[in-house]
């Protein structure tokens, strides 16, 4: 009898194992079973925290460090990847600007900017890169891209021509000068990995949805959201483009529609793009069945998130899908049993969030060892 060939694709586990622990969990659980399997190891991201550092490696990419100013103007040392011989960067918005940066005390949306991950950009545009990619999860920041921008030469200014720089700031805003942008941008095609449809302001916007993760209290999202307004009204009535009506437009605290208006960005499901950016279909051609995995899966899984890119893929193919997680729906959904054969939450009893993440890689080892036993039968 042949070797069962088994795609382990899953996303990471937020706030516990990265996409690639995951995956070597799952490896590790099914090679302890009775079940004769050859593994491939294929851990994905759909634009959250990792996205970058994973296709970086799938394409045997280089390192380029850097000082650049994190979300509060701190110099930090921040990196970014370059493939395809040098023609595009892969530029993760969390090594400049991210939350893992910033002390859970020190959390400001109101201040926190973007500047940082401009200038991995224009450093990018200084190696010659044609391309960029931007994985914008795990932010601080709800500055509607605004910090980037500035970092590329534009220019936000109130009333009295003078220069606004923090979010909370932009209520102010009156006029917004292009005329020192860095032209190399637009002639640079910049892709966006976006893994949310939120456009950018109101009940489901930016400043609403992100914000009070990022440490904007109750006040603090209001005064994001008008903040975010004027910015689109103003670049409304300078561009012709309506920031507030944009698919994705409200990822990553509006980074997305930022960009998207004034560098001409693709804004582009995560997943998808990822998957095939790193020759993903390959992998599922060999494959007998598939396993992936996040932390929770459930409807929400099914608009643009990682486990449901790589269920998909495989569901062309006709092949079983396994979806482990540490969440799933009580109920039966008939949208998720499209494309997962069996949903399993790994959860070895009632407990805690905190013990339930300690636990994670335990969990998805003895899962998987099950999941083994249970396919070699």
């Amino acid at each position: 009898m042949k070797n069962t060939r088994v795609l382990i694709a899953p996303n990471a586990f937020k706030h516990s194992l990265n996409a690639m622990d995951v995956a070597l969990a799952i490896q590790e659980g099914l090679q302890k079973s009775r079940l004769d399997c050859v593994c491939e190891c294929f851990p994905v991201g759909d634009g959250g925290d990792g996205t970058g550092e994973l296709m970086i490696k799938k394409h045997n990419g280089s390192i380029v460090s850097a000082e650049v100013n994190d979300p509060f103007n701190r110099k930090i040392t921040s990196s970014f990847g370059l493939v395809n011989d040098g023609e595009t960067a892969i530029i993760e918005m969390a090594n400049a600007s991210g939350l893992h940066l910033v002390k859970p005390e020190e959390l400001d949306p109101l201040r926190a900017t973007s500047f940082g991950t401009g200038e991995l950009i224009k450093l990018a545009l200084d190696k010659g890169v044609t391309k960029i990619v931007l994985a914008i999860g795990g932010s601080a920041t709800v500055d509607g891209g605004t910090g980037i921008l500035r970092a590329l030469g534009i220019r936000f200014l109130n009333a009295a021509g003078q220069e606004l720089t923090a979010p909370e700031s932009l209520t102010e805003l009156a006029s917004i000068d292009v005329s020192g942008l860095d032209q190399r941008i637009l002639a640079c095609e910049v892709s966006i990995l976006c893994d949310v449809d939120n456009t950018l302001v109101g009940d489901h916007g930016s400043a609403a949805v992100f914000g009070p993760q990022k440490g904007a209290t109750p006040d603090g999202v209001k005064k994001l959201d008008t903040s975010l307004r004027k910015f689109a009204e103003v670049a409304l009535a300078q561009t012709g483009i309506d920031m507030t009506l944009i698919k994705h437009g409200g990822a990553a605290g509006g980074v997305s529609a930022g960009l998207y208006t004034f560098f001409n960005a693709r804004l582009v499901n995560g997943i998808d793009f990822f998957l095939d950016f790193t020759g993903f279909t390959e992998a599922v051609a060999k494959a007998d069945v598939v396993i992936t995995g996040e932390g929770s899966i459930d409807e929400q899984t099914l608009h643009g998130k990682g486990p449901f890119g790589v269920a998909f893929q495989a569901k062309r193919k006709n092949l079983p899908v396994i979806g482990l997680a540490g969440k799933i729906p009580l109920e039966q959904n008939e949208k998720l049993n499209q494309y997962f054969d069996v949903l399993l939450a790994i959860g070895n009893g009632p407990t805690d969030i905190t013990t339930a993440l300690k636990y994670t890689k335990e969990n998805l080892i003895r899962t998987a060892w099950q999941v083994g036993n249970l396919l070699a039968n």
